[in-house]
């Protein structure tokens, strides 16, 4: 098992994991992602720049990046020392700009200005990887191709006892191999939210945790 802060004590088991989800999707209705956009460029772009970066910080600079660039044609056509002031407050904002605008270009080139919707495409996209991918396909497209694998995944799906590592491709799969595809997309949602509302990374609320008596973690913690 990966030592780290976040680890759980242990695995519990399908049946056990698929009921703890019933009760966090029961619990947060309204699991949604909380990136602000309009249509699957907005998404995209806006994932790019969650990297290492709050949602809410994210949704503080959209709006007058997507004013100023409305479609991919004009972040291809960006000039790079304007994109990054624009994005600066995101952090790693060179590398995000040019990621930007490299992925904008080829969508422009190869896929008619729009943004692909199998994993295959969004793979070939600079600054795109499975996380990326998994949030565009379920959230623009409502396609089920996996499961976005963030830090609150990651700890949670530790803490709970859904998986026994904190290596992110890992961890996918063995959600994957949990829950039914028609739930992959809702799962990250359902956890993000759930991160932050109660299993934080630090001082975890497990005394009102909806799945306290399900988690192994929870005992530790309340034990504390």
């Amino acid at each position: 098992m990966a030592k780290n802060n976040h680890a759980g004590p242990g695995l519990v088991g399908k049946a056990v994991a698929l009921k703890g989800f019933a009760l966090l999707k029961k619990s947060y209705p309204d699991a949604c992602c909380s990136l602000d956009f309009k249509n699957p460029l907005q998404l995209l772009v806006s994932t790019i720049l969650s990297a290492q970066c709050t949602d809410k910080r994210v949704n503080m600079v959209t709006p007058a990046l997507f004013a100023k660039y409305p479609g991919a044609a004009s972040f291809a056509n960006a000039g790079i020392p304007e994109l990054e002031g624009m994005i600066r407050s995101t952090g790693f904002y060179k590398n995000k700009a040019k990621n930007i605008k490299a992925a904008c270009k080829i969508i422009v080139e190869k896929h008619n200005g729009n943004v692909p919707d199998t994993m295959e495409h969004l793979l070939e996209l600079p600054g795109v990887a499975r996380k990326t991918a998994n949030i565009v396909l379920f959230n623009a497209y409502g396609k089920n191709e996996g499961i976005a694998i963030d830090t609150h995944n990651i700890r949670l799906s530790q803490r709970l006892g859904w998986a026994d590592t904190d290596k992110q491709g890992k961890i996918e799969q063995e959600l994957m191999a949990i829950f039914p595809r028609r739930e992959w997309g809702i799962v990250s949602n359902v956890l993000v939210f759930h991160g932050r509302a109660k299993c934080t990374a630090k001082n975890p609320q497990c005394a009102a945790c909806p799945v306290r008596e399900l988690c192994p973690s929870a005992k530790l913690f309340l034990k504390q």
